[in-house]
């Protein structure tokens, strides 16, 4: 099936240095926030207790705050889960306190102040060392990731294919951690996983190009290294268009209907599927052109005695 109905012919390239400097503003923007605002660890990393309460009404959160500060609970973060009427809260771990006795003291304190009955809906809590483990955990699976995938286009295609492939995944991951970091979204387990999910998809569009570009390079008699990055991407471009649209329709649908636990998830893929879209375009394969790929690079190697006369 052809989106497209002929084969384009953008020129792609032309735009490859506007591109990597709107890219690097817009990293260095996601780095600010990633290490100025930090991001919104959720409990899986954070540890504590996660208390859910339904209200019949809609709940004033500053109220619940209040109630809870006089409890000794200052630290609780308070906030709306999926309508007006579900109420989050997560507490950082008390000594001396199960998460049981957390959930029954909070729950009879905001019973007592409310109008309205009061629904508990659910409790998790997880230890600050299990915390901390995920979050060194999560970090190495991130680091051998990319390292084994560096190592894959290494021996698969050439060295600066590796390289630009490496930097449109940093690109991926950078920019869908910072806009979490920017708009303090939730970072869970989940996310994490969508990030690593990220990771695979970014790579898979991008050896898509780059095989179609290793093919023309070893084709195609006249033009410019550009010329053929630029037929490469055109020639995989419905392809690319299908797929990254195709699996929108589905994240949306996730988002949209998938209820509040799965909004991080589903948020982290719709970013990473669009940047990962562009990246495999703008830094991938600009970033091949820019450390000077050539056809001579791509040329099969010649097996010894090719040339040689038959022997007699």
């Amino acid at each position: 099936m052809q989106l497209l109905s002929k084969m384009p012919n953008f020129k792609f390239m032309q735009l490859k240095q506007k591109a990597m400097i709107a890219s690097g503003v817009v990293m260095l923007i996601c780095l600010i926030a990633i290490f100025a605002r930090g991001l919104n660890l959720g409990i899986d990393f954070t540890g504590g207790t996660l208390i859910e309460v339904g209200y019949q009404e809609s709940a004033d959160l500053n109220k619940v705050r209040s109630v809870l500060e006089k409890e000794g609970f200052d630290d609780a973060i308070v906030q709306h889960f999926g309508t007006s009427r579900d109420v989050l809260v997560r507490i950082a771990p008390r000594e001396g306190l199960s998460s049981a006795e957390i959930s029954s003291k909070m729950l009879a304190s905001l019973k007592a102040t409310s109008d309205t009955p009061i629904e508990m809906r659910r409790v998790e809590f997880v230890g600050p060392q299990i915390g901390d483990e995920l979050i060194e955990k999560g970090g190495m699976a991130m680091l051998i990731a990319l390292t084994c995938i560096l190592f894959y286009v290494w021996v698969r295609f050439e060295k600066r294919f590796s390289l630009g492939a490496i930097a449109a995944l940093v690109h991926d991951v950078i920019f869908t951690i910072g806009i979490f970091a920017l708009f303090q979204i939730e970072f869970d387990l989940t996310v994490l996983a969508a990030v690593l999910a990220v990771i695979g998809y970014s790579l898979n569009d991008t050896i898509v190009v780059f095989d179609r570009v290793r093919e023309n390079f070893r084709i195609m008699r006249k033009g410019t290294p550009e010329d053929v990055v630029n037929k490469s991407i055109n020639q995989t471009l419905s392809r690319t268009l299908m797929t990254s649209l195709t699996t929108l329709l589905v994240l949306f649908a996730l988002f949209i209907f998938g209820g509040e636990l799965i909004h991080g998830f589903a948020t982290a893929l719709i970013i990473g599927v669009l940047v990962g879209t562009y990246s495999s375009i703008y830094i991938a394969s600009a970033s091949a052109l820019m450390l000077g790929i050539t056809k001579q690079d791509l040329m099969p190697p010649e097996k010894e005695g090719a040339d040689a006369p038959p022997v007699m």
